[in-house]
């Protein structure tokens, strides 16, 4: 049966769920809502849509990052130097607050996602009362949600590259699959940009951004022959 929550307020009480989370350490995946987005973003109806899974693929690449640095935390980080932080395990553990906090935010951003679809389909139909100028407050705000996730994910995946270097080598996967997944989610984040009009300025701004986590991504890309 389809939850009538938002699907930031379910997410963050799988989060917040103690025995869910031994749940999850058993291999109980299924108990999680993360089960009943996708069955609900591959169902017939328009909301959730690409704009959500970014937001939620971003979620989840946050999630991994912030993993990897709270495991950067060892006796030997805690006495490794960092010339901004004082230690390793310190700046560790602000990057994995940091992306623990973009992951919350970009689930919540997954909900604004379809509130700003929903609200930008009423204006198509015929008996919508709304003005010119309120129907342009309603585009508006329908562009500014993937352009916010874009930027998020852009900042965050900059905080992971930098942080490379010094993570745990026994985890550094999962801080690899971290930018893989935020630079992913930002790309997907841009073609809502773009199918939204963009003005130019605003345009140049994202495309400049999705190149970056290109570059970001291919600081952990094998050399293929």
């Amino acid at each position: 049966r389809r939850s009538c929550l938002p699907l930031s307020l379910r997410v963050s009480s799988a989060l917040d769920r103690r025995p869910l989370r031994r749940a999850m350490s058993s291999g109980a995946t299924a108990a999680l809502a993360v089960v009943q987005f996708v069955e609900d973003l591959a169902a017939k109806q328009p909301t959730p849509g690409g704009g959500a899974a970014a937001s939620v693929a971003a979620a989840i690449g946050a999630a991994s990052g912030a993993m990897a640095a709270i495991y950067t935390t060892r006796k030997k980080d805690e006495e490794a130097q960092d010339e901004i932080h004082g230690t390793v395990a310190a700046k560790a553990r602000k990057v994995a607050e940091a992306l623990t906090a973009a992951a919350r935010q970009m689930v919540s951003i997954a909900d604004a996602d379809a509130a700003a679809y929903a609200e930008l389909q009423a204006t198509w139909k015929k008996d919508c009362t709304l003005s010119d100028e309120e129907k342009k407050a309603v585009q508006d705000r329908a562009l500014a949600v993937p352009c916010d996730l874009l930027r998020l994910c852009h900042a965050q995946a900059e905080a992971v590259a930098d942080f490379l270097p010094q993570c745990n080598p026994g985890i550094i996967s999962d801080a690899k699959v971290a930018l893989h997944l935020l630079a992913g989610a930002g790309r997907a984040a841009y073609q809502t940009v773009a199918v939204n009009n963009p003005p130019e300025e605003l345009n140049k701004e994202m495309v400049k951004l999705v190149r970056e986590l290109g570059a970001f991504e291919d600081v952990c890309m094998p050399r293929f022959e």
